[in-house]
């Protein structure tokens, strides 16, 4: 392992969704967006032919988010990075999920904070649920929109729930109308009991230095401050 730690990660100009599913694989982890926060991110590597927010399933990035999830590709898309969203592979998710949450349970890290409880309790009896169905089942209102906004980022952040998908609202008839709306799920039913298993195994501490040497291989630049920040998710 040590060996290949060594040496500077190499990526090629991306062009379209395959190239970007190979290099999404190499890297592990990314933010979504142009803005790498001093750190990285796989935008940097974006060539003319990705245009964002065109519609075209092959080179519009924005596309990809959900693309990804609807393939099975066991790549989860979440808010993830200084509560903004980006991607997170299996192969990586047990170390984060170390450095994240340790051996602490939700309560010990939710103790005293309603809306995650409300929100967590929900997917965790129902399964997946849309942002719309969250809001009404959990009877949140208007004026608990921050904080319902809030509390779901942290849970992504800390490794409790992921994007799973998107859906549509329905009519009392059963007739889909709207926008999209994200679904979430429990990070047990994206990623599977055995990732937690190997997470369980890992000290957060030889986590978080075995993620440092990675981030340093995807930007041999970034300082330990701006690594840190990426590794803890704030």
């Amino acid at each position: 392992m040590e060996r290949e730690d060594r040496g500077r990660l190499a990526f090629s100009e991306i062009s379209n969704y395959d190239e970007f599913l190979s290099a999404l694989e190499l890297a592990g982890m990314t933010p979504g967006g142009v803005n790498g926060e001093g750190v990285f991110t796989l935008c940097g590597f974006f060539g003319s032919a990705v245009r964002w927010h065109t519609g075209d399933p092959d080179t519009d990035p924005w596309e990809w988010r959900m693309r990804v999830l609807s393939e099975g590709r066991g790549i989860a898309y979440g808010k993830f990075y200084y509560g903004k969203s980006g991607y997170l592979t299996r192969k990586w998710f047990p170390y984060l999920l170390a450095v994240r949450r340790g051996k602490s349970s939700f309560e010990e890290l939710f103790a005293g904070d309603e809306a995650a409880r409300r929100i967590y309790t929900l997917i965790r009896d129902n399964g997946r649920l849309s942002l719309h169905m969250l809001k009404l089942l959990g009877f949140f209102s208007r004026e608990e929109k921050s904080d319902f906004e809030r509390a779901l980022t942290a849970l992504q952040s800390s490794l409790f729930l992921t994007m799973c998908g998107q859906e549509r609202k329905l009519s009392k008839e059963g007739r889909e109308y709207g926008w999209n709306s994200t679904v979430f799920c429990l990070t047990e039913e994206f990623f599977g009991e055995e990732s937690f298993h190997e997470a369980a195994a890992l000290s957060s501490q030889n986590a978080f230095e075995t993620l440092d040497r990675h981030l340093l291989r995807l930007n041999p630049e970034a300082d330990a401050s701006r690594r840190r920040r990426f590794l803890l998710g704030c």
